[in-house]
């Protein structure tokens, strides 16, 4: 199962991994690309130092491609963004921002640049500014997120815009990747299925947390501010929506969340903490190594398409 996007980044299968803040680590990211597909550095808030020792890392693991996932607000973006370059990372993927004064040096460093859009204006703005690609990531997925769903966000994308898309949002088996694959889509970026790979170094609370979730068990907190955020029902997020419905203020809500991320997944604090996860966690019922997750998406997808034939 070929494509433009397994010959853009030379690799074996269509299947990004997300670069998930605290999650996507290099012992994630080596595991999904020795297993045939792209594994992304997630670097979130974290200083250029962690980035170049987990840059350092992914290559002393794996000889095949991988990718940095910047995103712009980070305070050290300008140095991190450089620090991609100097390093001839392969391929960067960025969120929370426009890319646009990082594209030339990136470019010429020959990194191939995949921004991730929630609206068709944003990916034609990032067509427009040289991207190689687009990840349209619908509201189903985990974290910060759009308004738009995965079904309805990947086929306007794809009538509207010239280089490859990327689904992402609500996929974690063969029949989500079938399904973005009829939708238009080049591959797909999985991020919560890969949470509950044996590779990952989250704690094992938050994994049981994705493993034991139900249908309804996806909230999100932050749709008031203009910062809505997908995580897994706890007490933090009940309380985060009650101080919300009572009009509390930004600086408020934000102390309530401050480190709850890394709280979640270093600490395992499954209770006060955010388990960032996208609605298909209910999907997710055993924890299985990276290589297991690609095989069983990429074969079960080639038997639906021959059982469609």
């Amino acid at each position: 199962m070929t494509g433009l996007i397994n010959e853009l980044l030379g690799i074996r299968y269509p299947v990004i991994q997300g670069g998930m803040a605290w999650v996507a680590t290099w012992e994630l990211s080596s595991a999904v690309s020795n297993a045939g597909g792209l594994g992304i550095i997630g670097v979130g808030g974290a200083d250029t130092d962690w980035v170049a020792e987990q840059i350092r890392q992914m290559k002393a693991h794996t000889d095949r491609p991988f990718g940095v996932n910047l995103m712009l607000m980070n305070p050290q973006a300008d140095e991190i963004a450089e620090l991609l370059a100097e390093e001839q990372i392969p391929v960067i993927t960025t969120g929370a921002g426009n890319p646009g004064r990082y594209m030339a040096r990136w470019k010429e460093a020959g990194a191939k640049v995949i921004p991730v859009v929630a609206s068709v204006a944003l990916a034609r703005m990032m067509e427009k500014a040289g991207a190689d690609a687009v990840i349209a990531e619908g509201t189903e997925s985990g974290g910060h997120i759009g308004a738009a769903t995965t079904m309805t966000l990947v086929p306007q994308v794809v009538d509207m815009v010239h280089i490859p898309v990327i689904a992402a949002g609500g996929i974690a088996d063969a029949r989500g990747f079938a399904a973005a694959l009829m939708l238009g889509a080049s591959g797909v970026q999985i991020g919560t299925r890969f949470v509950a790979s044996k590779e990952c170094i989250v704690h094992e609370k938050y994994k049981e947390k994705i493993i034991r979730a139900k249908d309804i068990d996806s909230e999100v907190t932050g749709l008031a501010n203009g910062h809505p955020i997908r995580v897994l029902r706890n007490k933090m997020t009940r309380e985060y929506l009650r101080m919300e419905k009572e009009g509390a203020g930004l600086d408020e809500l934000e102390r309530l969340t401050l480190g709850a991320l890394r709280k979640a997944v270093v600490e395992g604090d499954v209770v006060y903490g955010s388990v960032m996860a996208g609605q298909i966690a209910g999907l997710v019922k055993e924890e299985k190594t990276c290589a297991e997750i690609i095989e069983e998406i990429v074969s079960g997808a080639k038997q639906l398409f021959s059982s469609a034939r």
